[in-house]
């Protein structure tokens, strides 16, 4: 090989190398982007596809981008809608509403903006949380249900496993608090991401520093607090439903293996009529990191039936 051409093809190796590895893993291709306003909220939108239509709900320490490999995979029969929460991610950062109520209301207004009628909807982490509040006050709108490895307000043994020790930070937030974790949103976020993990090392250190970029946006950390903040709220609200009625539509509870496991069908069979339980085998928490085929699956086998 000439000179010319080794010093070319070690430039064009050198590009490649500085992509961050993230780069690929949240790409959304031919999604349209775009943001929708109401309710006191911009909430930043990802949308493509065609079909049928899903809503994916992210949750804490992660955006709408964690649904990436899940999304496109959909999106070959399905339309595909992916926000980000409020507060968090690209979406606006408000001073309030961050009861999952409210942010059912912005399902509500995201699924209005782009003229879907009913969805299933697919959620994680906190996205459970305004996932199980958009089926309580919209139950016509949500076809299927899938909720991932969290609980919920209110709903099942909420009361003991708020008493686990690893969710110290369910009531950690404040002006302090917000104080201790400027400029170190990494060393704060590290902390969820390898104690929840069952493989830290899965969890790739180009989503890490994607996400810490992500929630060290002015307002960001702040609205993370918030949304803990309002789980008395939620647990109240949640309450409420469930004294006036249940959830009705098919509901695919599932845990990480090494996580909330069977754990997520109790919870939700406090609420539903119609639970099935699923696992994600060899995984914690964060199932788009630690086993995203075995999620794909479970995901995809439930709502296409």
């Amino acid at each position: 090989m000439r000179a010319s051409a080794r010093c070319f093809l070690a430039f064009l190796l050198s590009l490649v190398a500085a992509v961050p590895s993230w780069a690929e893993d949240f790409a959304f291709p031919r999604f349209a982007v775009r943001e929708v306003v109401g309710n006191g909220a911009t909430i930043h939108v990802r949308s493509g596809g065609a079909g049928p239509a899903v809503v994916l709900l992210h949750g804490y320490g992660e955006t709408g981008d964690m649904w990436a490999p899940l999304a496109v995979e959909l999106a070959r029969d399905h339309t595909v809608i992916v926000p980000d929460l409020r507060g968090l991610g690209l979406s606006s950062k408000p001073a309030g509403g961050f009861d999952k109520k409210t942010q059912a209301d912005d399902v509500a207004g995201v699924m209005t903006a782009l003229n879907v009628v009913q969805a299933d909807v697919v959620a994680h982490d906190i996205g459970n949380m305004v996932a199980f509040q958009f089926a309580a006050r919209y139950p016509e709108r949500v076809r299927r249900l899938v909720l991932i490895d969290a609980p919920v307000p209110g709903v099942g043994p909420w009361d003991e496993i708020l008493k686990n020790p690893l969710l110290w930070h369910f009531r950690f937030g404040g002006p302090d608090m917000e104080r201790l974790v400027a400029g170190r949103e990494r060393i704060y976020l590290d902390r969820f991401w390898n104690e929840f993990s069952a493989s830290p090392a899965r969890f790739s250190e180009g989503a890490r520093r994607h996400y810490a970029r992500l929630y060290a946006l002015p307002g960001a950390m702040h609205s993370g607090f918030a949304q803990f903040a309002a789980f008395d709220q939620d647990a109240i609200d949640n309450r409420a439903f469930l004294v006036q009625g249940r959830l009705r539509m098919p509901i695919l509870a599932v845990g990480g293996e090494k996580s909330f496991g069977a754990t997520m069908a109790t919870v939700m069979r406090a609420a539903g009529d119609d639970v099935t339980e699923g696992i994600v085998a060899d995984s914690g928490h964060w199932i788009m990191e630690e086993n995203p085929r075995a999620t794909i699956k479970l995901v995809r086998d439930f709502i296409v039936r």
